[in-house]
């Protein structure tokens, strides 16, 4: 079960540490399950962090490099009636200057918001909708919902909640992750894992319904693709993780992608402590 307090390892190995941050969720009645964790949310670039605040259970940011701390604005920094900490998944974009907050209610009628963190100004998406991330400007989200057909419809917002290409997305890209909007809104850059070889790197467009030819990924047999994310020129990051043979992750690795190649270079690479309870990447 998880112990200790939330900590934030940076790259140069400084460890800040969230004081305050709830480790133990709450439910609808307010009861503490100390058999699971609180929710939380890193930005791309480190800079960032949302968390439940322990002593109001109001959600928060945290300002990394000036260890500030801030509520949400009004009402989207409290858990809505009749949910719980685990019912509220944030997301935050790349510089954390947006976060999305996706409610998970039973009906799927509460719409996901959007909240600008500086200016205070709140959007809102259907709620039905799953969050799948931001382009790397952080201006635009990539939902996915489920069809009347029993198909996969991946459709874009801007973070003021208005819609732009939507389509009904190929199986191809539907049954593989992960996958990452770039900053035109259109491109969609899916990892392909097939049942056997190197996973397979392809681009579909959502304006054209096109999916590119396969490129492969030269990651090591042993280490699998994690999650992906475009950078603002145009290459891929890409973390992938080494797992022993009972599925314990025991490195981390994060590397750019020429999407035209496949070509890898790695940017950082270190250890995932052993007994670790959870942890995330940046971006997560």
């Amino acid at each position: 079960m998880p112990c200790g307090a939330w900590e934030l390892t940076l790259r140069s190995g400084k460890v800040v540490k969230l004081d305050g941050a709830a480790v133990f969720p709450r439910d609808a009645k307010g009861k503490v399950d100390k058999e699971s964790n609180a929710p939380i949310a890193v930005s791309e670039d480190g800079t960032r962090v949302v968390y439940f605040r322990e002593s109001d259970r109001k959600l928060v940011w945290k300002d990394v490099p000036s260890g500030r701390v801030h509520s949400l604005p009004g009402t989207t920094a409290k858990i809505p009636k009749g949910l719980g900490m685990t019912d509220v998944d944030p997301t935050l974009s790349p510089s954390g200057d947006v976060v999305v907050l996706d409610y998970f209610d039973d009906s799927g009628k509460r719409p996901t918001l959007a909240v600008d963190l500086g200016s205070g100004d709140v959007a809102k998406l259907p709620g039905s909708d799953t969050v799948q991330g931001f382009s790397p400007d952080g201006r635009r989200i990539l939902v996915s919902r489920f069809t009347g057909d029993n198909t996969t419809e991946f459709a874009v917002y801007d973070t003021d909640g208005n819609q732009g290409e939507s389509r009904e997305v190929p199986q191809v890209v539907s049954n593989n992750s992960p996958v990452a909007l770039a900053d035109d809104g259109v491109t969609v850059g899916v990892v392909i894992v097939p049942t056997s070889g190197k996973p397979r790197l392809r681009q579909y467009d959502l304006s054209t319904d096109s999916v590119s030819p396969a490129i492969d990924l030269g990651i090591r047999s042993k280490e699998s693709a994690y999650r992906i994310s475009w950078d603002e020129s145009g290459k891929l990051a890409l973390w992938h993780l080494r797992s022993t043979e009972d599925g314990t992750v025991t490195r981390a690795t994060v590397s750019t992608v020429d999407p035209s190649t496949g070509d890898l270079a790695k940017v950082d690479s270190f250890k995932v402590r052993t007994g670790l309870w959870t942890w995330w990447l940046p971006g997560e």
